[in-house]
C-alpha cells in the first residue's frame, strides 16, 4: 500500500467537500485534497447527463483510492449525490439531449451547459454549510479546457466572494487544476499517487461525453472522438512522451 506523495506543508485539520463526477479532473482533485485536508467528503450531481457512467464509476474509485492509501481511506467521509433534473430541463445542450457534438454560433462547443458549475458550486456550499465546511475543491481548468466560460479563474473567484457573501462565512473555492494542461494533470496523479493513482483513473474514471466504456484505449475508455476524449488522449501521449 503506498504513502501519498503529499505536500505537506499545505496540510489542513479541516474537512474540504469536493466536487467528484466520477472523471479524470475530479479524481485527480480528490487525491489532492486527501492530501492536504484532514478529512475529506465528495459530491456528485445527477442532472440527467448522457455521461450518467461517470456516477457510477465514483464508487470503483473511491474503492481504488482506499485501497492505494490507508490514510486516505480514514480520511474519506460521506459521498453526497445531489439530483438536479431541472438543469436538464432548461439546457438543450449535447450533454443533455441525444444530439450530435458540434460547435455553436458564439463559438462554444454545444456540450456547454449554461451555469452548470455555478450551479453545482453553489449547492455545494450549501451543502457544505449545514456540514461545517468552508473549503470546496472543484476540477475546472482554464488552460487545457473547451472555452466554458464557467470555467475560467475569474469567474471562480466571482463566485467565491459572492458565496463568502452570501453564506456570512469564509467560503474557499480550490482548484488545483485552473493553470494544468491534461498532461500536467496526469503527472499531479502520479506525484500523489504513484502509478497506482494514475492506473486507477485510467482504469476507473470517466471522461467521454457520449458516455462509451466499450473501447479500451491507451489512456482509459471512451468513445475516442468526442473533445472529451480527444483532450484526454493527447493530454496522456504527452504525458506518456514526458513532453
Amino acid at each position: 500500500m503506498l504513502q501519498p506523495c503529499a505536500m505537506t506543508e499545505h496540510a489542513s485539520d479541516k474537512t474540504a467537500l469536493v466536487l467528484f463526477s466520477g472523471g479524470q479532473d475530479s479524481a485527480t482533485c480528490l487525491a489532492w485534497a486527501l492530501a492536504r485536508f484532514a478529512k475529506v467528503e465528495t459530491i456528485g450531481f445527477d442532472y440527467g447527463q448522457r455521461h450518467l457512467i461517470e456516477l457510477a464509476c465514483r464508487e470503483r474509485l473511491l474503492e481504488g483510492l482506499r485501497a492505494i492509501s490507508a490514510d486516505w481511506a480514514a480520511k474519506l467521509g460521506d459521498n453526497h449525490t445531489l439530483t438536479i433534473p431541472t438543469l436538464a430541463e432548461i439546457s438543450d445542450t449535447a450533454l443533455t439531449r441525444d444530439v450530435a457534438i458540434a460547435m455553436g454560433a458564439d463559438g462554444l462547443p454545444n456540450t456547454f451547459v449554461p451555469g452548470r458549475n455555478l450551479i453545482f458550486l453553489t449547492f455545494a456550499a450549501a451543502l457544505a454549510y449545514r456540514r461545517g465546511i468552508t473549503d470546496i475543491v472543484g476540477g475546472m481548468c482554464e488552460t487545457d479546457y473547451s472555452g466554458y466560460p464557467d470555467c475560467r479563474n475569474d469567474t471562480i473567484q466571482a463566485l467565491q466572494n459572492a458565496l463568502t457573501l452570501g453564506m456570512a462565512r469564509d467560503v474557499t473555492l480550490h482548484t488545483p487544476l485552473m493553470w494544468r494542461d491534461k498532461a500536467a494533470t496526469w503527472q499531479l496523479a502520479k506525484d500523489l499517487g504513484g502509478d497506482a493513482l494514475v492506473d486507477l483513473i485510467r482504469e476507473d474514471s470517466h471522461t467521454c461525453y457520449l458516455g462509451t466504456r466499450g473501447a479500451r484505449h491507451d489512456w482509459g475508455y471512451g468513445c475516442g472522438e468526442c473533445p472529451a476524449c480527444r483532450l484526454r488522449a493527447k493530454g496522456w501521449r504527452e504525458y506518456a512522451a514526458g513532453i
